[in-house]
């Protein structure tokens, strides 16, 4: 099992990227929230990678942090979730996002990603409920700060911002800031 590759980024084709290493040539399919990140092509990059064996193709994921590892591999375990849905869902959301929007059971979220309906989202709730928390930075797990967090994310959302610049807005402010103070912070933060 391939479980990490470092090389040389030469060819990016969305979702898709060419990773050389050493003269071989891996093909990964990435998340967006990973794709953002990459380095310039011909530079070097690390990515932690989920190789999956059919009968008719041998795929490599790769992701730019462990915890999206571990929530594409909790994501492929739920029954109807294969990876492309897995992908979709990390392209949508962080690790970190969808971890809070699993412990505040939040489906109008979920269902704002393509191909995620109102079912799907509710049965991934209900299925990661309890295996995916961890993924949480400290002190999210909390519901009040979830519930705050939320509220400052709808109110950004509202405003006009989309919802990657909203969710990076809110994961910047302090955790013990309320509703107001957390707006506030963000739009501040947002207008750097």
């Amino acid at each position: 099992m391939i479980g990490r590759i470092t090389g040389t980024l030469i060819e990016k084709h969305p979702p898709q990227i060419v990773v050389d290493v050493a003269g071989v040539g891996y093909e990964l399919d990435v998340p967006m929230s990973t794709l953002y990140h990459l380095p310039s092509l011909g530079e070097r990059v690390a990515l932690h990678t989920h190789l999956v064996v059919r009968e008719d193709a041998q795929l490599l994921y790769g992701f730019g942090s462990e915890s999206e590892r571990a929530s594409f591999r909790q994501l492929i375990r739920i029954t109807g979730v294969g990876p492309k849905m897995a992908l979709a869902v990390l392209s949508g959301l962080s690790a970190a996002d969808l971890a809070q929007a699993v412990v505040m059971q939040d489906v109008t979220l979920l269902t704002k990603i393509p191909g995620v309906g109102k079912k799907t989202a509710e049965r991934l709730l209900l299925e990661l409920k309890g295996k995916i928390a961890d993924a949480l930075p400290v002190g999210t797990a909390q519901p009040q700060v979830a519930s705050v967090n939320s509220d400052v994310l709808n109110a950004l959302l509202a405003l006009g911002y989309n919802e990657r610049e909203a969710s990076t807005a809110v994961r910047q402010i302090a955790v013990s800031a309320s509703v107001e103070d957390g707006i506030r912070l963000a739009l501040k933060w947002l207008s750097k």
